[in-house]
């Protein structure tokens, strides 16, 4: 993550919080955000120097005018007429990552062959939320390659209880077994 990223998204967060609206810009952003990475070509556009700022201001303005809070609307021209709306993914994520750590939220991820029933996502959920005291937002990933069982990351960290993981040591046990 860039300081640009770091500063702007920290500045908005800032603003929002001020006003009590973290929870609705940061469901803004993160719609915009998708957006912005399907349609690469709209973000070149917006980075485009040689079309004037005020005709970028006006496609802004335009498309997302009245439809999003002025805060959100006000920081996307400023990142286009600084040049920066390429840093907005970034910005995205740190006004996330800062509204998760006001909130109590945790964010993990939970890697396994086959989508997890819901009564064990369920069971997952309180015992992560038991063990760290925070909520948890928790994002599965399938990877048919684990084989079973699961893989946690969050925090920084990764528990791995995976088939794969498991084998992969015996392997290396095996590996390191003078016969």
């Amino acid at each position: 993550m860039t300081q640009t990223a770091k500063n702007y998204g920290g500045a908005l967060y800032d603003l929002a919080k001020e006003d009590g609206l973290e929870a609705e810009i940061l469901k803004e952003l993160q719609v915009i955000d998708g957006c912005f990475g399907a349609e690469a070509d709209y973000v070149k556009l917006l980075a485009t120097a040689s079309v004037p700022k005020q005709e970028r201001r006006d496609i802004l303005e335009r498309d997302f005018g009245g439809k999003i809070q002025p805060y959100v609307l006000n920081f996307l021209m400023l990142l286009t007429e600084r040049g920066y709306i390429r840093e907005f993914h970034g910005c995205a994520e740190v006004f996330r990552h800062r509204y998760n750590e006001d909130a109590g939220i945790l964010e993990a991820v939970a890697v396994t062959a086959i989508p997890l029933p819901s009564d064990l996502r369920e069971k997952l959920l309180k015992k992560l939320s038991g063990t760290t005291g925070k909520k948890i937002d928790l994002c599965e990933r399938i990877d048919p390659s684990v084989l079973g069982g699961i893989r946690l990351e969050m925090d920084g960290q990764q528990l791995d209880g995976t088939v794969r993981h498991r084998l992969d040591d015996i392997r290396k046990i095996l590996g390191d077994t003078v016969l």
